[in-house]
């Protein structure tokens, strides 16, 4: 496939997880996508897996000149960036804790890839996505960020305030800007990390009685891309299942 001839989607943390999910299904609509991951051996593996349609390229979100040159890089090999999912996160379980005992430095360190990485993310891609017809930007938020009193909640909140801000800020360049909060899904992270305590407790909080499956959010994605959602900006879709369902 010629990079130009195709519509690009660069997706950080696209190694493993959601990023891997969305690159399977962007590439099945005929997108080029680009996954973007700290791990290089990760990305290359997850573009393997999805296939022709894929491209690997290694960049930490945290790094601001180093988001720059890749997007730069990205648009000139493949003729500019027409989906960007700022997916990429620090989100275990060891980190979703109170900023006490947290403490400042794993805060911080949260803080530089949760929200100035989707900052750094969106700035870098901006100059690539201007004016191109159906341009996006999805955010990966999370229901941690309503109500929640933990350090990861409130980065995934400062996520849903940024995706209002951008969605003002370039909305006349043509670029929808809006976010997915995600609830209890069942990667394979959770199952690895998430007492099963736990997970029956936010189980019980939702109203659809069922597991919630990575392609609950790949499904949220695929409409917010698509023309179906072009009247759709600044707001935070949140799949789980009714579980901070609020009026």
């Amino acid at each position: 496939m010629s990079g130009s001839a195709a519509r690009v989607a660069v997706i950080t943390g696209g190694g493993r997880g959601f990023g891997k999910a969305f690159g399977h299904a962007f590439a099945a609509e005929g997108m080029l996508v680009i996954q973007v991951d700290i791990d290089l051996a990760a990305a290359e593996a997850a573009a393997a897996e999805i296939g022709p349609n894929a491209r690997a390229m290694q960049g930490d979100v945290a790094d601001e000149p180093a988001m720059h040159a890749l997007m730069r890089t990205i648009a000139e090999e493949h003729g500019g960036i027409d989906l960007l999912i700022n997916n990429a996160g620090i989100h275990s379980a060891e980190a979703n804790l109170p900023i006490g005992v947290l403490g400042t430095a794993r805060t911080r360190q949260m803080f530089d890839v949760n929200v100035w990485g989707v900052i750094h993310c969106t700035l870098a891609a901006r100059p690539f996505m201007q004016g191109r017809k159906g341009a996006s930007i999805i955010n990966i938020s999370s229901m941690a960020a309503y109500g929640s009193q933990m350090a990861y909640g409130v980065t995934k909140l400062a996520v849903r305030g940024l995706t209002a801000s951008f969605a003002h800020e370039l909305g006349g360049e043509g670029i929808r800007v809006n976010a997915i909060a995600p609830g209890l899904i069942l990667t394979e992270t959770i199952k690895a990390e998430l007492p099963e305590d736990v997970r029956s407790r936010v189980k019980a909080m939702q109203i659809v009685k069922r597991d919630g499956a990575e392609e609950d959010v790949v499904g949220a994605a695929l409409w917010l891309a698509s023309p179906a959602a072009s009247f759709v900006t600044g707001e935070t879709i949140r799949v789980s299942g009714g579980a901070t369902l609020q009026v």
